[in-house]
């Protein structure tokens, strides 16, 4: 499970990179919502990888660590989904004003010459 989750972090980071050094702006802010989801996997990643374990130790019971999987790193992962979500729809918006009063979606707002 490791593994698959290693090779899907590193193949959103080389795409949303990729993505990101592109001259479109649709495809840049593709690009960092691609490497938001990795940084979001990577953050999951290292609260340990359990299958179905609990997050909440039980009153009463005895605690011991390596039974329970931690609720730091869900709680951080999807306080990061909501802003990365808020900042999508903002450099979407931006995306549209610019694309409007410059008439392209090149990033520097130049054409290169064909």
């Amino acid at each position: 499970m490791e593994l698959v989750l290693a090779l899907g972090i590193g193949i959103l980071t080389g795409s949303g990179v990729w993505l990101i050094l592109r001259p479109r702006t649709f495809q840049v802010i593709v690009g960092l919502s691609l490497l938001s989801y990795a940084v979001n996997l990577f953050i999951y990643a290292m609260g340990r990888l359990r299958v179905d374990a609990a997050a909440i130790v039980e009153r009463g019971a005895t605690a011991d660590p390596s039974h329970y999987a931690d609720p730091l790193p869900q709680a951080l992962v999807l306080t990061a989904i909501v802003i990365s979500f808020a900042m999508t729809a903002l450099l979407l918006v931006v995306l549209l004003a610019s694309r409007g009063l410059t008439g392209t979606d090149h990033v520097d707002g130049n054409e290169p010459p064909a």
